[in-house]
């Protein structure tokens, strides 16, 4: 008896249906890599082309297997080695962000071919975030034109929500802070970011990934002031950012200040020296005290440094002109609470009497 297994007879013309998953297993890195600079290069510069030839090449091409590749070869126009160069050997192509000009307006022709490819494929989004932070980490690699193409493409995508802005950590290298290379590249895309929403929705942004208190880092540790922040930032076109950082600085030594006297005050310290240590931290720090000082005085009082005349005094006729109006307003509440609270202790006087 014969053991093998006799093939079935088929109807001619029968087409064999060929699992999508395996039929995108076939290809290697090179292969993918040829697949999408030929098909680039048959859509030419019509970006409108080239995102209708990436929606049809995710059905046939494992986007997911290689997407660094397929992001390599969208912004460098081929694959990139460690570091950010272009292997010799291989296949090139002139339809990328690094080959095209130089423009906010062509970069956002660019962010919308991004946008609608991570749209069609949401696997694609966690792939392009790590691409974003390897590119960051490349940007010494890249010529001057090269990092500017990016920076405004990245300030673009993080205005339209499709890069989340943990992405900016990458900036935060020792080596690129070190040689002005952070601060070049945050000019460009802060830049386009604004352009395309505002200080406060972009100051949003940092608040959610806790970036918004660390702008200063792009800057070597010798020159992380105020100061320098807001002179290189305004010089370059940016002075709302600078007007953001000032008051993020403000606010934070304002509330170090405050959590300071409440923990001297505890301890009991001399009032000289609590004194001392607010004069010094104003001048430190030249700190914009206005919205605290209602606080600071609160502070005072409960801790018995302050008592009712002397507040209830300067309310009345003690105070100087300048912000007289913003200090008077903010005290007005706790003034009439100390007024009651005195007639209510005279009144409770004279009925012991």
């Amino acid at each position: 008896m014969n053991n093998q297994k006799q093939q079935k007879p088929t109807l001619s013309g029968q087409r064999f249906k060929t699992r999508k998953r395996d039929e995108k297993e076939r290809f290697d890195p090179t292969q993918f890599q040829d697949c999408i600079i030929q098909g680039l290069t048959e859509t030419g510069t019509d970006l409108e082309a080239v995102a209708k030839f990436l929606d049809a090449s995710g059905a046939k091409l494992d986007y997911r297997r290689y997407a660094e590749t397929l992001f390599d070869i969208l912004v460098a126009g081929g694959m990139l080695a460690p570091g950010g160069t272009l292997a010799d050997d291989m296949m090139r192509t002139d339809v990328c962000v690094f080959a095209a000009q130089e423009d906010l307006e062509t970069m956002q022709a660019f962010a919308q071919v991004f946008n609608k490819l991570i749209r069609r494929y949401k696997y694609l989004e966690k792939g392009f975030e790590d691409e974003v932070k390897k590119l960051l980490l490349f940007l010494k690699g890249f010529s001057e034109s090269e990092r500017n193409k990016l920076a405004m493409l990245t300030g673009v995508l993080l205005a339209n929500g499709t890069l989340n802005a943990s992405i900016l950590n990458s900036l935060y290298n020792e080596n690129l802070v070190k040689e002005g290379v952070s601060a070049a590249f945050a000019v460009k895309l802060f830049k386009s970011w604004i352009n395309e929403k505002d200080i406060n929705a972009v100051a949003a942004s940092l608040r959610k990934v806790s970036m918004d208190n660390r702008l200063m880092e792009l800057f070597p540790a010798n020159k992380q002031s105020v100061e320098h922040f807001t002179k290189y930032f305004t010089e370059a076109g940016l002075k709302e950012l600078s007007e953001y950082v000032r008051n993020q600085q403000t606010i934070g030594a304002r509330k170090e200040l405050q959590k300071e006297l409440q923990e001297q005050m505890s301890r009991g310290d001399p009032f000289k020296d609590i004194i001392l240590y607010v004069k010094e931290e104003m001048k430190k720090n030249n700190i914009h005290f206005m919205k605290a000082f209602q606080k600071i005085v609160v502070l005072f009082y409960k801790a018995e440094v302050l008592s009712e005349e002397p507040i209830l005094k300067w309310y009345k006729d003690a105070h100087v002109a300048k912000g007289k109006s913003v200090f008077l307003e903010q005290m007005k509440k706790f003034v009439e609470w100390l007024k009651n609270a005195e007639e209510e202790s005279e009144s409770e006087a004279e009925e012991g009497d």
